[in-house]
Formats: structure tokens, C-alpha cells, sequence
């Protein structure tokens, strides 16, 4: 069995290296897959969802798949690949205010607009009300994620890495946007 998993990695690296955004938007798209239908057992809901994960599928594949490669790629040049300790801080630092807020908006709007189908005035006063909270928890997680990340993981896994990270954070933002529902019927 070892040997199976060897040669699965080991053709995964080879397609992350020929191809590597159509790798991880696969990845990233998988990997929300596995996310949701976790969250969905985690939050009760006893049949399987399928359009609400096929469009978290969607989500990961279109978004967090494409995005991370191409913001990784861009803070190693803008840092020029160096790997000290200030220039990782810098790295982390710039991905906490920038892409952070970023994406936990975005996904909080497709959540709420595309998931859940509800209108937009209910959609932007939960995220005013929501928003805060929810980065505030990012900025107590997400750091670490990416000092690891920037720091051990090779910038063609960093997509992966995070995406695993992001397993876990979709994870909460599924149950606390479940628990916010629950709250307000």
C-alpha cells in the first residue's frame, strides 16, 4: 500500500509540475469538496447537499485554486524568493491584510448571494455585522498557517498546503454561518 501512495504523490508532483494551476485548481476544488462534506455531517444535515457542494466545489476550483497560485508567485517576486525571517514576517504580514480580508469576504458574498441564495441587503448586513468577528478569528489562525507556509512549504505546494489549512477554516465558517442561521429563525 505504501508503494501505491509513493506513486500517487509522485505522479501528483510530476502534474503540479507540468501543469500546475490546472493541478491545483483540481486540488483546490477537491479538497472544498472533502471541506463540505464534513461540515455538512459536522452541522447535522443528514443527506448529502449536492448543489451546495457542487458550487463550493465550484468555488475552490474557480477561486481559491487560482488565486493562491498566482498570489504565491507574486509575493516571491516581490520578495524575490528570499526566506529570511523578516522577509517571511513581511510575506505573512502583507498576505494578513490583503488577501485575508479578501478572501473571507469573498467567500462570506458567495456564501450568502450564491449558496444560500439570499438577497443582497440580508447578505451585506450580515457580513457588516459577521465580518469583523470572523477576521478577527482569521488573524488568530492564519498567521501561523503562513509563516509555515512561506517558511517550509515550496512555493509550488504552498496552494495545497493552504487549501489543507483552509480545509479547517471552511470548516468553522461553515458552522458559524450555520450557527448565525440557526440564531436568527
Amino acid at each position: 500500500m505504501g508503494s501505491v501512495a509513493k506513486n500517487g504523490l509522485q505522479q501528483y508532483l510530476i502534474q503540479l509540475q507540468q501543469h500546475p494551476l490546472r493541478t491545483k485548481v483540481i486540488t483546490a476544488g477537491v479538497i472544498s469538496a472533502i471541506s463540505d462534506i464534513t461540515a455538512q455531517k459536522l452541522t447535522g444535515i443528514k443527506k448529502l447537499q449536492i448543489r451546495r457542494l457542487l458550487l463550493k466545489v465550484l468555488f475552490g476550483s474557480a477561486y481559491i485554486g487560482p488565486f493562491g497560485h498566482y498570489f504565491y508567485i507574486l509575493l516571491d517576486k516581490i520578495f524575490k524568493g528570499k526566506k529570511d525571517n523578516k522577509t517571511i514576517g513581511k510575506k505573512v504580514l502583507l498576505e494578513q491584510l490583503t488577501s485575508s480580508p479578501l478572501n473571507n469576504l469573498i467567500f462570506m458574498l458567495y456564501y450568502g448571494l450564491v449558496i444560500e441564495a439570499r438577497p443582497w441587503l440580508q447578505v451585506k448586513s450580515k457580513i457588516k455585522k459577521e465580518f469583523p468577528a470572523v477576521q478577527y478569528t482569521a488573524w488568530t489562525f492564519s498567521p501561523v498557517v503562513g509563516w509555515v507556509n512561506h517558511q517550509y512549504v515550496p512555493l509550488q505546494l504552498r496552494v495545497v498546503f493552504g487549501s489543507v489549512a483552509g480545509f479547517f477554516w471552511a470548516i468553522f465558517m461553515n458552522l458559524r454561518a450555520k450557527s448565525m442561521a440557526i440564531k436568527k429563525d
